[in-house]
């Protein structure tokens, strides 16, 4: 039959294979081009993936935005393969903030020209066959960390019965800080690709916040006393050489110094809070001279025998040691600093923190500080609270305000076995809280139980500061000193977080002495309130950069109320406008009390706006991250926190 077809000279044959091979090559062509489109597809794909996952990481380590395009498009086309990259065209679209993780997305089209189709197309008759354009895109979710500041009140009302419940607001608070800590620590433990993925500080607040006394030789503390309100109250112009030539003080450039030999090692170093601290002394124990106790004969008989006589006083060794140490509570840095993260910095002393001292306020501890047998100070009583010293021995009769402020004051020593001050009274008053605890990688058992302990530590006590606590947990997860533990504020697939809680308004105990020392207040992070910043004229540091209406000699706890609300909007408008997402959430606060209601409204006006859920009454609006809690919900707020945290750092 083979045989037969070769010898076959007849044309039907060749005519049938001549018309079969024009499908077939056409075929052919169309299997060719088919399987070289296939493969540019692929290769574009994979260098499209490839491009987005080394660009997330660019992205991440804080390249800009034309950085990040230009190293996508230089990755893609490197590793198109047979791919010509003139047949390709590159969209990036960034993710749309620098705060968080967001989707990188990559799309290229890919023009293909085909090889064979278009002859194939003219032997059929068809005419030229048009290249063919196809689309594709990869989306990268960058793997976001987390840091989160809990700020937490630990003012004295937070002893109080949570509403709903038989447990104390404070207890509470514990409770659902550490279930907040504990879910997020789960999630962390799942991301071994990431180091240190969630990360946890706790700035427990009061009246004033605790930086922790282990940085009184940081640089960003005022080492030199060369800050604004270092020597607020303090009056040091009464030590003159007239008065001591071995122990005084002298300004220089507007900072004070120790001159003196009096002084000893310590002999022309600034004076400051600190040294203050350092300087004070008591003593604190005496040992009894041996044989310095004797009996006098004051009369004898005429046999010579001592008829009547005395024992003399024993001469006693007195050891001193220091009054008081600092505890760590730091004042709120004078406008703009008091609201922002400035980095501290000697060029700028108003930067600088300046550790809380609280004066010895007027009235006496003890009377014969020398031991003469005469009262060296009269005893005044102004009702002041903090009257832990004794005042400066005047001849004349001084006032409450000369009391306070005279420096000399500090420098006698205490007597041993004098009255001791009242429980809270000193140069620490106003320092109720315990330490900040800074960020802590909870993925590891070790540092989340260091903030958990750290929650179980509070313990409630003074008044209410809420934007000093605030602006100290924006500080704990900056990447700026005071606190350097944060990822750096540029990086992006990093959301740093504030949540604060509080269970009352702002406050500031007023005190009505006009007459007296004119401190207008009880001391705090603000000082006195009734003491003006320098250089500002009559205006008081709590009231600067506040509103008209806020009256600027108005001593009023409803007024400092006020103040504290105005410069914890503008923090938070400072937080909000760096990134920082913050969290507010009120505790058993009545939304039909005034001073509550203006506090809720403060609260919420402080939040940021949900990224993830929008507002059950205005679905076209984003919810405001606030919460309206009560003792009884608390625990379910925080897991509703929880869950925004969690939608922060979900890995795509």
């Amino acid at each position: 039959m083979i045989r037969k077809f070769g010898r076959d000279r007849r044309g039907n044959y060749t005519l049938m294979t001549v018309i079969t091979m024009v499908p077939l090559m056409g075929g052919l062509a169309l299997s060719v081009d088919y399987s070289e489109l296939l493969r540019q597809k692929n290769a574009t794909l994979n260098a499209l993936d490839g491009a987005g996952l080394a660009t997330a990481h660019k992205i991440v380590s804080g390249a800009s935005d034309d950085d990040a395009k230009a190293y996508a498009k230089t990755f893609f086309e490197a590793n198109l393969g047979p791919v010509d990259p003139a047949n390709t065209l590159l969209t990036v679209t960034l993710p749309n903030s620098n705060a968080g993780g967001g989707t990188l997305k990559l799309c290229s089209a890919l023009t293909y020209h085909p090889y064979f189709l278009p002859a194939a197309a003219m032997l059929m008759g068809g005419g030229t066959t048009s290249d063919t354009t196809f689309t594709a895109c990869s989306e990268i979710r960058l793997k976001n960390t987390l840091e989160v500041a809990l700020v937490l009140d630990n003012s004295g009302s937070m002893n109080n019965l949570g509403s709903g419940t038989g447990a104390k607001r404070i207890d509470l608070l514990k409770t659902a800080a550490k279930q907040l800590v504990d879910t997020l620590a789960l999630q962390a433990q799942q991301m071994k690709q990431v180091t240190k993925p969630v990360q946890f500080s706790l700035v427990p607040f009061a009246a004033s916040v605790n930086v922790g006394p282990t940085h009184d030789q940081d640089s960003w503390m005022d080492q030199d006393g060369i800050s604004p309100i270092q020597h607020e109250d303090f009056d040091w112009t009464k030590m003159t050489p007239a008065n001591d030539p071995d122990k005084y003080a002298e300004k220089l450039n507007g900072v004070w110094y120790k001159r003196g030999a009096g002084w000893g090692d310590s002999e022309d170093q600034p004076l400051t809070r600190f040294s203050l601290y350092a300087d004070i002394t008591v003593e604190s124990g005496r040992e009894e001279v041996p044989n310095t106790k004797q009996y006098i004969c004051d009369t004898y008989n005429k046999k010579g025998n001592c008829s009547s006589g005395h024992w003399t006083t024993p001469e006693y060794i007195y050891t001193t040691s220091r009054y008081a140490s600092w505890q760590g509570c730091v004042e709120a840095r004078p406008h703009p600093y008091n609201n922002d993260d400035t980095t501290p910095n000697t060029a700028t002393p108003a930067t600088l923190f300046v550790p809380m001292f609280a004066p010895d306020e007027a009235g006496t501890l003890w009377l014969d500080f020398n031991r003469d047998g005469a009262n060296d100070v009269t005893y005044l009583s102004y009702g002041y609270g903090n009257n832990w010293w004794a005042d400066w021995p005047y001849t004349a009769s001084p006032t409450a305000s000369e009391r306070q402020s005279d420096m000399r004051k500090y420098f006698l020593v205490k007597p041993y076995g004098s009255q001791s001050a009242a429980s809270g009274d000193g140069p620490n008053s106003s320092c109720t809280t315990n330490p900040i605890t800074p960020l802590k990688d909870v993925s590891q058992i070790a540092q989340k139980d260091e903030i958990k302990n750290a929650i179980d530590a509070m313990a409630p006590n003074g008044n209410t500061n809420v934007p000093e606590g605030l602006a100290w947990g924006w500080r704990t997860v900056s990447s700026n000193e005071p606190f350097t533990e944060g990822r750096p504020n540029t990086e992006r697939g990093n959301d740093k977080v504030v949540i604060v809680l509080t269970d009352g308004a702002n406050t500031y105990s007023a005190v009505s002495d006009s007459g007296y020392a004119n401190n207008r207040s009880t001391y705090a992070a603000y000082g006195y309130t009734g003491l003006t910043y320098p250089g500002s004229g009559s205006v008081t540091r709590l009231f600067m950069n506040t509103s008209t209406d806020i009256g600027k000699t108005t001593y009023t706890g409803a007024n400092y109320t006020a103040a504290l609300d105005e410069q914890m909007q503008t923090l938070c408008a400072n937080a909000k406008s760096s990134n920082i997402l913050v969290m507010t959430v009120a505790l058993d606060l009545s939304t039909t009390d005034a001073g509550d209601k203006k506090a809720l409204e403060a609260l919420k006006a402080c939040s940021s706006d949900s990224r993830f859920r929008m507002d059950p009454t205005d679905p076209t609006k984003p919810a405001k991250l606030f919460w309206n809690a009560t003792g009884a919900t608390l625990s379910d707020n925080f897991k509703e926190i929880a869950n925004e945290l969690s939608n922060l750092r979900i890995v795509g």
